[in-house]
């Protein structure tokens, strides 16, 4: 799930401010400072950042090809012990 573009409560656009707070965050800058330097200073807001779980990045590290696999028939009848005709 990607950041909402507005805050539920006040209205206020935090779209645009997701990566630059991730990017503060990876360089070492404390929370609060990361926060304060956005402008973010309602607790309303400040809420919708810390509380974000960023879930796309989080389902990309699975894939489908595992369970895409498929058999053919005489795959299946060798393995299940069955002769084919």
């Amino acid at each position: 799930m990607i950041i909402p573009i507005r805050c539920f409560t006040c209205g206020n656009i935090l779209g645009n401010k997701w990566e630059v707070f991730n990017e503060l965050i990876e360089n070492g800058y404390d929370t609060k400072a990361a926060l304060e330097l956005l402008g973010l200073n309602r607790y309303c807001c400040r809420r919708m950042m810390l509380a974000h779980v960023d879930l796309v990045d989080r389902m990309l590290r699975y894939t489908r090809t595992d369970a895409a696999v498929e058999i053919s028939s005489e795959q299946y009848s060798d393995e299940n012990g069955s002769e084919s005709s």
